[in-house]
């Protein structure tokens, strides 16, 4: 569990992702500039859902990823805590069965998805393992989970750099694009607090899940971790 999320209390978090939720895609393409494309692509490549496949998609937001996996036929739940997200999305896709749900505390059955997926959702949940065992439980035995989450850069010059983004560059340019700045000062200091790649695995780990891997992308600044229910 991040240190942010310990400081704030999860409804003032779903708060601030309410307030961004109208512009929130445009200022994540902003400040990611543009790679946040290419994170949704190899994480949809991770998932490797297939028609005829339940994909729970967890911190969906406005379900940008959950159209995607529609779109190719796939059967996907999107769900968030921010209601905020929630009603943005229903408007822009009202096909889609978004579930305003806290990971926490999950609104399905046992076992009743293929796949679990959360993008840059898990280091805004109050109770990580608490999360992580609620994912595993709604996941069918042998059924996947697949993590994107900011993560440690590897090259330490780069990392440097990186931090030096995220603590100046990124809340100016927020303040430009975004009428929520709270939200983004907030987004770099959990990111600064958050497990590194390893660590994060053995979080997963202590959850149950198992067959634990990940790699890196653009250098270390995300990492995708998979794991698998155990039959």
């Amino acid at each position: 569990m991040s240190r942010a999320s310990l400081e704030k209390k999860p409804r003032e978090v779903a708060g601030m992702f309410d307030g961004v939720a109208q512009r929130y895609d445009l200022t994540n393409d902003v400040l990611s500039l543009g790679q946040d494309r290419i994170w949704r692509v190899a994480t949809r490549k991770a998932v490797g859902a297939r028609p005829g496949e339940r994909v729970l998609d967890l911190a969906a937001g406005t379900g940008t990823s959950s159209a995607e996996y529609a779109d190719q036929g796939i059967d996907v739940i999107p769900c968030d805590f921010s209601t905020g997200m929630v009603e943005v999305g229903k408007r822009r896709r009202p096909d889609l069965p978004f579930v305003a749900g806290d990971a926490t505390n999950l609104p399905f059955a046992d076992a009743s998805f293929d796949v679990v997926t959360i993008s840059f959702g898990l280091r805004n949940v109050a109770d990580t393992d608490r999360a992580l065992r609620e994912m595993l439980r709604v996941t069918r035995p042998g059924g996947r989970l697949v993590v994107c989450e900011f993560s440690r850069p590897t090259f330490a010059p780069f990392r440097a750099l990186y931090e030096v983004y995220l603590g100046q560059v990124l809340p100016r340019v927020a303040a430009l694009v975004s009428s929520n700045t709270d939200a983004y000062t907030y987004l770099a200091e959990s990111i600064g607090t958050w497990p590194d790649q390893q660590r994060l695995a053995v979080v997963l780990q202590r959850a149950g899940w198992r067959e634990v891997a990940y790699r890196n992308l653009s250098g270390g600044i995300v990492a995708l971790h998979r794991a698998v229910r155990p039959s």
